[in-house]
């Protein structure tokens, strides 16, 4: 015998109207799941690192060293140096005319060398012991060394890998102090010297 129904009432075998719709077994979250899409997104990521370029280094404007000798040349008056003719592989990496130690006006070209090490030319005039001293990084005095016509001191500080050649000419020369400073050896050194030209 069947039970007569409600007017309006759902059927006795409807779901419920409020009843959530079933669950996908893909939102369950399974360890497998989990794996698949983790792998998906490092898929993702390998794409992206193998085709955006990478740059092996990141360098500065282009050092323009004659330009800015023959602005300071005009500024100074001084009978300041700049490099000329040097070897292959030689690169330029800052020039300037700035005040160090002691306030003094100092002339500075600084290049990079074949074998990865750094070298500079620093000028001022009539320097200060403090002067030498701070360009020198405090390195002891160990001698002379003849470069291109003329005797060098030699300064050599070990413990920072800081070598030295200073040349300082007679009072009332003309003449500018000349510094030669880096990481450089001696040898590449004496090829920076002997490319030392008066800026013209």
């Amino acid at each position: 015998m069947t039970t007569p129904s409600t007017p309006g009432a759902p059927p006795p075998d409807a779901p419920a109207a409020d009843a959530p719709p079933p669950r996908s077994r893909y939102s369950m979250g399974s360890t497998k799941n989990l794996v698949y899409s983790l792998l998906a997104v490092l898929g993702m990521v390998l794409l992206l690192v193998l085709l955006v370029p990478r740059v092996d280094s990141v360098g500065g404007p282009p050092v323009d060293v004659h330009a800015k000798a023959l602005e300071v040349k005009q500024q100074s008056g001084w009978p300041i140096v700049e490099p000329v003719d040097l070897p292959s592989g030689w690169s330029p990496t800052s020039v300037r005319y700035v005040g160090v130690t002691d306030g003094f006006m100092t002339w500075h070209v600084g290049y990079r060398t074949p074998s990865d090490t750094f070298v500079a030319v620093e000028q001022t005039q009539d320097p200060s012991r403090a002067w030498i001293a701070a360009q020198t990084n405090r390195a002891p005095r160990e001698g002379t060394m003849e470069v291109a016509g003329r005797t060098w001191e030699k300064y050599v500080r070990d413990n920072k890998v800081q070598n030295s050649l200073l040349s300082v000419p007679e009072p009332g020369s003309g003449e500018l102090a000349t510094l030669v400073t880096g990481t450089a050896s001696f040898e590449d050194m004496a090829t920076y010297i002997e490319s030392l030209q008066p800026v013209r």
